[in-house]
C-alpha cells in the first residue's frame, strides 16, 4: 500500500468555479463544481488536483466525484481503493502571484501534453475569517461486485467569491464544460482538513 491509512490529514489552497449542465448525454442535469486543488507540505500527500463534482443523490451535503486527476500514483490509488474516487493522472503547470490586496493564480492539466483545462482566478481571500466547513463525498462503485463508498471530511479554511474563468478543451475529457461561463467562482484559502 504506497498511500497513508485514512483518514488523510491534508491543507492547502482551492479554486472552485460552479457551472450549470442541461442536456449534455450521461450527465445529470444540475450544477457542478470545477476545481483546482494544490495540498502542500504539512500533509500526508503533497500533489495537484483538477476535480470535477455534483451535488450526490440522496440526503446530507455529500458530492459525487464525477471526473477527478492528480499527479500522484499515491493519492490516485488511494483514492480509488478506499473510497472509490475515479481519479486519473495528469501533469498541471501552476503560479501564484500576490500585487497589492488581490492574490492572482493560473493553473493548467494536461495529459501525456493534451491540454485538459486552464483557468486563472483573482482573489483577496487571505483577508477572510478562517470558517468551519463539513461534507463528504458519496461514490458509486467503480466495479462491477464492488460496493459504493462513502467518505465524511471537515475542517476550517479562509473562503471567500472570487473572480475565475476557465477555459476547457473542447476534444479533452471535460469538453462537455466548452464555453459555459461560470455562475459563480470562490477560493478557500489555507485550508486544513481532515479527509476520510
Amino acid at each position: 500500500m504506497g498511500y497513508p491509512s485514512p483518514p488523510w490529514q491534508m491543507q492547502g489552497q482551492l479554486w472552485l468555479s460552479l457551472f450549470r449542465v442541461r442536456g449534455v448525454e450521461g450527465r445529470p442535469d444540475g450544477v457542478y463544481g470545477a476545481a483546482f486543488v494544490s495540498y502542500e507540505p504539512g500533509s500526508e500527500l503533497t500533489y495537484s488536483e483538477l476535480l470535477v463534482a455534483r451535488p450526490a443523490p440522496g440526503p446530507g451535503r455529500a458530492v459525487e466525484i464525477t471526473d477527478i486527476w492528480v499527479d500522484s500514483p499515491e493519492s490516485m490509488e488511494g483514492g480509488r481503493e478506499l473510497w472509490a474516487i475515479p481519479k486519473g493522472l495528469c501533469d498541471f503547470t501552476s503560479s501564484t502571484r500576490r500585487g497589492g490586496v488581490l492574490s492572482h493564480a493560473g493553473w493548467s492539466a494536461t495529459i501525456t501534453g493534451r491540454p485538459i483545462a486552464r483557468a486563472t482566478f483573482g482573489d483577496v481571500s487571505r483577508f477572510a475569517p478562517r470558517l468551519p466547513f463539513r461534507g463528504g463525498t458519496r461514490q458509486p462503485a467503480l466495479a462491477v461486485g464492488e460496493e459504493p463508498k462513502v467518505a465524511n471530511l471537515h475542517g476550517s479554511g479562509r473562503t471567500l467569491p472570487c473572480r475565475g474563468r476557465w477555459e476547457f478543451e473542447v476534444d479533452g475529457p471535460l469538453g462537455w464544460l466548452a464555453g459555459r461561463r461560470a455562475l459563480a467562482s470562490f477560493r478557500m484559502s489555507d485550508f486544513e482538513m481532515s479527509f476520510g
